[in-house]
């Protein structure tokens, strides 16, 4: 088969494109939170400005939960988490394998007493 040099270039763009995009979606997987909170682990995704997450934050400390905050608009690790969850506002939160998008204070207290802490969420 002989291939003219257009459609060789064509492939190979192709080729090169389509591994652009799986290893974005690799990294897009790795910054995925659940990989790192096992069945119980919690992280909240925020912002500084957001209201709903200085109350989810202020009640997770008032009931002393452990939990890793990351920042969505930190161009880095809070960034790409939010990105592979599928985020479209803040808070996202990750309880164990469970995402609760939104401030959810009926799923989030669910969630938090399946795993022994007692929230009040406002």
């Amino acid at each position: 088969m002989n291939l003219s040099p257009l459609k060789l270039l064509a492939i190979s763009a192709a080729v090169l494109l389509g591994g652009l995009v799986w290893q974005k979606n690799r990294e897009i997987a790795r910054a995925d939170p659940r990989q790192h909170t096992g069945q119980n682990g919690i992280v909240m995704l925020g912002a500084e400005w957001c209201g709903y997450c200085q109350r989810l934050k202020a009640g997770l400390e008032a009931a002393q939960v452990p939990y890793t905050e990351l920042d969505v608009e930190d161009g880095g690790a809070g960034q790409d988490a939010f990105a592979a969850l599928g985020g479209r506002g803040v808070p996202v939160t990750v309880i164990g394998q469970e995402v609760v998008h939104g401030y959810n204070t009926v799923r989030l207290g669910e969630l938090l007493s399946e795993r022994g802490h007692v929230v009040q969420l406002k």
